[in-house]
C-alpha cells in the first residue's frame, strides 16, 4: 500500500500506514529495555536505580528535539498540503539545524551541573557517583539523541516511514551488540550501557541528516542551504509545545515517583518502578507510533481544507485506539509476572512487588491512547496551546496530584494507581475539547 499524506484514510489504510512508525517506536523502546536488562542483571540494583533517577533530567533537555520534530512535522505537512514544497523544505532545514544547535548549547551546562542535579534528585553515596557517570556520558551524546528524536516525527511527513523502521532496527542492533560488548565483555558497568546507547543515538541522528541532505533522496523532503527562518522555528516550537510539556511532565513525574518510592520503599521501589516504565513504554510506543503517523496526515488535510477527511480521520482513529487499548491492557495484565521475572527474577520479593505494580499501573492503557491522541490531534491542527493543555493537565496536574494524594489515602498502592485515576479524569477533558472545537475546525 502507498504511504502518502494525500487520499482517504479508512481503517485499513490507517492501520497499515501506522505499522512502520509503530515498529520504529516499539523497536526503539525495546533497545532501551535491553539496556535496563543488562544493567539490572549484570551490574546490579543500585546501578539500575541510578540509571532511572538521572535519565529523566537528561530527557528534559533531549525532548527539545521531540518538540521541534512533532511541531515541525505538522507545520511542514500543512505547507505541503498547500502545495508549496520548496518552502516546506526550507522550514524543514531550519528545524533540523536548530535542533543540532540546541544540543551543543545545552551540553556544557549539563555536564557542569550533573553532580548537583543528581543530589537534587535524591542520590547519595555510590548512587550519586553512578548517576553522574551515566548522566555525563548521555549528555555528551545529546547531539545524536536530539536529532534522532527530531527525525522520528519527519519520516511520515517525508512519506518514508519505512526508513524510520529500518533506522530503529539498525540502532537497536547497534545498542544491543555494544551493550553485550561493553558490559558483559569489557566489564564497563553502567558507563558501558550509557556509551552503547549514545553510539546508537549518533547512528540514528546523523545518518538521517546525511540522507535528507542528498539532492536525490527519494523522499518528499530535503535539507537545503537556505536562510534561517526564525518565524517557522517559533511556530513549530509553539505547536510542538504539548509534546515537550508532556515529556517534561513525564520526567518530572518520574522524579516525583522516585522520591516517593525512595521514601516509602527504598531502592526496591525505584527498581520496581523502573521495570514498570520499561515495560509500559513498549506498549505506549504503539500509541506514539500511531500518533506520529496520523499527525502529519491531519496537518496535510487541514492545510488542504479537506474537512470531510478530517472528520473521517477522527472517527477511525478513536475506534482503532480503543481496540488497541483494550488488547494492550489484557496482554499487559497477563504478562506482568513473566516481565517482572525477566528483569528482577534474582530477587523474589522485588519480582512480586514489580508484578503487583504492573497490574495496577497498566489498567490505564484502555483509555490512555485517546488522551495521547487528543494532544496529537490538536498538534496536527496547528493548535499547540490546546494540545499543551491536555498534556499539562494529564501529567502535571492530575497524575502528579494523585501521586501524592492517593498514597496518603490508601497507602503504597496509591502510587501505582495514580496514572489510572489521572487518565480517567483526563478523558473527560479530552472529549470536551474535541466536541468543543468541532465548529472551529469543521470536523
Amino acid at each position: 500500500m502507498e504511504i502518502a499524506l494525500h487520499g482517504h484514510y479508512g481503517y485499513r489504510r490507517l492501520a497499515v500506514s501506522s505499522i512502520p512508525s509503530i515498529l520504529m517506536m516499539v523497536v526503539g523502546s525495546i533497545y532501551s529495555v535491553v539496556d535496563g536488562l543488562f544493567v539490572s542483571n549484570l551490574v546490579g540494583t543500585s546501578a539500575f536505580a541510578a540509571l532511572n533517577i538521572i535519565w529523566p533530567a537528561v530527557m528534559i533537555v533531549g525532548a527539545l528535539g521531540l518538540m521541534i520534530g512533532t511541531g515541525g512535522s505538522a507545520l511542514v505537512s500543512q505547507i505541503m498540503g498547500q502545495g508549496d514544497y520548496d518552502r516546506a523544505n526550507r522550514v524543514f532545514s531550519t528545524l533540523v539545524f536548530s535542533t543540532l544547535g540546541l544540543a551543543f548549547l545545552f551540553m556544557v551546562p549539563m555536564l557542569l551541573l550533573m553532580e548537583p542535579l543528581a543530589r537534587l534528585l535524591g542520590a547519595e553515596g555510590e548512587l550519586l557517583h553512578l548517576c553522574v557517570v551515566y548522566g555525563s556520558i548521555c549528555t555528551i551524546g545529546l547531539p545524536g539523541f536530539m536529532l534522532q528524536m527530531c527525525f522520528q516525527s519527519f519520516y511520515m511527513t517525508a512519506e518514508k516511514p519505512q526508513l524510520g523502521t529500518v533506522m530503529s532496527l539498525v540502532c537497536g542492533v547497534t545498542n544491543m551488540a555494544l551493550d553485550a560488548l561493553f558490559i558483559a565483555v569489557f566489564d564497563w558497568g553502567l558507563a558501558g550501557a550509557a556509551a552503547a546507547s549514545m553510539v546508537a543515538c549518533f547512528v540514528g541522528g546523523f545518518y538521517p541528516l546525511f540522507y535528507f541532505s542528498r539532492r536525490h533522496n527519494l523522499s518528499s523532503l530535503r535539507i537545503l542551504r537556505a536562510p534561517f527562518d526564525w518565524q517557522s522555528l517559533l511556530k513549530a516550537s509553539s505547536n510542538g509545545l504539548s509534546e515537550y510539556v508532556g515529556n517534561i511532565s513525564f520526567n518530572v513525574l518520574a522524579i516525583c515517583y522516585n522520591l516517593q518510592l525512595l521514601r516509602m520503599m527504598g531502592e526496591n521501589g525505584v527498581a520496581a518502578y523502573s521495570v514498570l516504565l520499561y515495560y509500559g513504554y513498549i506498549f505506549a510506543a504503539v500509541f506514539f507510533g500511531f500518533n506520529i503517523t496520523v499527525t502529519p496526515v491531519i496537518g496535510f488535510n487541514y492545510g488542504a481544507g479537506n474537512k470531510a477527511e478530517l472528520k473521517s480521520l477522527l472517527r477511525h482513529s478513536i475506534v482503532l485506539l480503543l481496540v488497541l487499548g483494550a488488547l494492550m491492557m489484557v496482554v499487559s495484565e497477563l504478562s506482568a509476572g513473566p516481565a517482572a521475572r525477566l528483569f528482577v527474577g534474582y530477587d523474589a520479593d522485588l519480582a512480586s512487588l514489580t508484578k503487583h505494580a504492573i497490574r495496577l499501573y497498566m489498567i490505564s492503557f484502555f483509555i490512555a491512547g485517546i488522551n495521547l491522541f487528543t494532544s496529537a490531534w490538536f498538534t496536527g491542527l496547528g493548535n499547540g496551546k490546546v494540545s499543551a493543555v491536555v498534556s499539562f493537565v494529564r501529567n502535571l496536574v492530575l497524575e502528579l496530584g494523585f501521586v501524592f494524594l492517593l498514597p496518603a489515602l490508601i497507602g503504597a498502592d496509591g502510587i501505582w494507581l495514580a496514572v489510572d485515576a489521572a487518565d480517567f479524569c483526563c478523558l473527560v477533558l479530552c472529549v470536551s475539547l474535541i466536541l468543543g472545537y468541532r465548529k472551529k475546525y469543521g470536523y
